[in-house]
C-alpha cells in the first residue's frame, strides 16, 4: 500500500517542466491526428476527380440525354442558317461540328459501356445511329451541290448506251463509309502483302487513335496503350494490339484472326473471322456470320503493366459472352461460336517484332 501511495504521490507531483513536455506531447498528437484527417479527405476527393464522369445508369442516361438533345438543336440550327442566305457560309463548319458531337457521344458510350446494361448500351448505340442518319440527310439536303456546266456543247449520245452508263455508276458509287471511321487519324491504310508495325509510346498517348483501313494479307503488330482503334475493311489478315483505351470498331473483316483487348468491342459485317479478346463489357457483333471467340493471348515486355494501367488486368471471361443484335431469339445465335481449345493459336510473343525506321512498315520477304 505504501508503495502505490508513493507511485501516485510521484505521479501527481510532476515538476513543471514535466508538465510542460507531457502537455506539448499531447499536443503534437493531436495535430498529427487532425492532418492524417485533412490528408485522408484530400486523397479522397483527388480519387473522385480522376474517376470516370459517370459511375451510375442514371449520370450516364443524364448526360446523353443532355448531349442529344444538344445536336437536335444544332441540326435545327442548321436547317435555318440554310434559309437565310446570308449564313449559308456558317454550313457546312455546323454541320462537321455535329459530326464531332456525334463522334464524341459514340466514344462516351464507348468508356462507360462496363458498368451499363446491354439494353441501355443498345438503346444509345440505336440513338447514335439514328442521329448520323439525320446528319446524312442534312448534307444531302442543305449543302448546295456543284454545279456543272460544259464549254462546248458535247455530241448526242445512244440512249440505250446513257442508260448502261448510269446502272454502271449506281454499281460503283461507293457506300458512304462510317462517320467514325472517317475522321482524320493516323494509321495504316491501302496495302497488300505487308508486315506493318507501330510502337505506341508514352508521349503519343494524347494522340493514339488509330486506324487500319483496306488492308489485303498483311500481318498488323500495335504494341503500346491506343486510345481508340477503327478497322475497316480488312482481308486475310492478322492483327494483334495491345490495351485500347476506349473502344474498338470493326467492319467489314474477312478470313482474319483479331487479337485485341479493349473496354468495348463493335463487329460489323464480319466473315470466317478468329477474335482473341479481353475486354470488359460484352462483345457486340452486328450483320456478321462464322465469327469465333476465345481469350487474349498476346506477350511483349511490359504488357501486363499496360493491362494494369487500361483497367484490362483482370480476365473478365466476356469474350464467351457475345451479344449478336441481329440475332433476339433466347437460344445461342448460330452466328458467332467459341473456338475449341485444339484449335486455338498459342501464346503470341510478338517482342521480336520492332518498329523499322520511316513509315513504319516492312514488306513481308
Amino acid at each position: 500500500m505504501e508503495g502505490d501511495e508513493g507511485s501516485e504521490s510521484s505521479a501527481g507531483a510532476l515538476d513543471p517542466v514535466s508538465q510542460k513536455k507531457h502537455a506539448a506531447m499531447l499536443d503534437r498528437l493531436a495535430t498529427l491526428h487532425q492532418s492524417r484527417l485533412q490528408q485522408s479527405a484530400a486523397r479522397s476527393a483527388a480519387a473522385a476527380a480522376a474517376s470516370p464522369a459517370f459511375e451510375s445508369v442514371s449520370a450516364f442516361l443524364d448526360r446523353f440525354a443532355e448531349s442529344r438533345r444538344s445536336i437536335e438543336a444544332d441540326l435545327q440550327g442548321c436547317r435555318a442558317l440554310a434559309a437565310d442566305p446570308a449564313s449559308a457560309a456558317r454550313l457546312k463548319p455546323e454541320l462537321e461540328k455535329m459530326a464531332a458531337s456525334i463522334a464524341d457521344l459514340d466514344r462516351l458510350v464507348a468508356e462507360n459501356s462496363y458498368f451499363l446494361p446491354s439494353y441501355e448500351v443498345r438503346s444509345s448505340l440505336k440513338a447514335i445511329s439514328a442521329l448520323k442518319e439525320a446528319l446524312e440527310a442534312a448534307n444531302s439536303e442543305l449543302l448546295p451541290r456543284k454545279k456543272f456546266s460544259f464549254r462546248n456543247k458535247a455530241p448526242k449520245k445512244d440512249p440505250t448506251f446513257l442508260v448502261k452508263e448510269v446502272e454502271e455508276a449506281k454499281v460503283s458509287a461507293p457506300e458512304k463509309p462510317d462517320l467514325a471511321v472517317v475522321r482524320e487519324t493516323p494509321g495504316f491504310r491501302n496495302k497488300e502483302g505487308s508486315i506493318l508495325i507501330k510502337h505506341f509510346r508514352v508521349s503519343e498517348e494524347g494522340e493514339g487513335d488509330f486506324t487500319l483501313a483496306d488492308l489485303n494479307s498483311c500481318e498488323i503488330y500495335l504494341r503500346g496503350r491506343l486510345r481508340a482503334l477503327f478497322i475497316h475493311r480488312l482481308t486475310n489478315c492478322r492483327v494483334f494490339a495491345g490495351p485500347v483505351l476506349g473502344s474498338i470498331l470493326i467492319e467489314e473483316v474477312n478470313d482474319c484472326l483479331l487479337m485485341l483487348a479493349s473496354h468495348q468491342i463493335r463487329i460489323h459485317h464480319a466473315r470466317a473471322a478468329d477474335f482473341y479478346l479481353r475486354v470488359r463489357s460484352r462483345p457486340i457483333i452486328e450483320d456478321s456470320s462464322g465469327v469465333r471467340f476465345a481469350p487474349y493471348r498476346l506477350f511483349y515486355d511490359g504488357i501486363e503493366e499496360e493491362l494494369r494501367d487500361s483497367g484490362l488486368e483482370e480476365e473478365t471471361g466476356n469474350w464467351a459472352n457475345v451479344d449478336d443484335f441481329k440475332w433476339l431469339r433466347a437460344v445461342q445465335s448460330p452466328n458467332w461460336s467459341v473456338i475449341p481449345e485444339e484449335e486455338r493459336v498459342p501464346t503470341m510473343n510478338v517482342e521480336d517484332f520492332k518498329e523499322p525506321c520511316g513509315d513504319g512498315q516492312s514488306s513481308a520477304a
